[in-house]
């Protein structure tokens, strides 16, 4: 039903920062919650923080204070503003769209994933 195309990712030092962009093919409003998710080499994919179409945001822990997710419904483009990077968040991040109220398991729709890159 609906693309994702993730883009932003790229290799920084430890402090840095970087913005992520998820483009849809459709209109983002179209679902609940439209989220990042992270896998990191060896581990398994895991909620970083989804907008749901009230605005209302939520984030996991580790990256509380430091992400922002937004988006510009009139580009159908979601964002992931991440500063004070850490070598923790080295992992390939993954747009989802989904309508289920769960932040976990593989449902909805998945982008290809960009890769980022903090170095120590």
């Amino acid at each position: 039903q609906v693309q994702l195309v993730e883009s932003g990712g790229g290799l920084v030092q430890t402090g840095g920062s970087l913005r992520l962009s998820c483009a849809a093919s459709s209109s983002i409003l179209d679902f609940n919650y439209m989220g990042w998710y992270r896998q990191a080499p060896g581990k398994r994919r895991e909620f970083v923080a989804r907008i749901a179409t009230t605005s209302v945001t939520h984030y996991t822990g580790s990256v509380k204070d430091r992400f922002t997710i937004s988006r510009d419904s009139t580009k159908n483009t979601v964002y992931l503003q991440m500063n004070s990077l850490k070598p923790e968040d080295t992992a390939v991040y993954y747009c989802n769209a989904r309508n289920s109220h769960s932040k976990f398991g593989d449902d909805g729709y998945w982008g290809q994933g960009t890769q980022v890159t903090v170095s120590s």
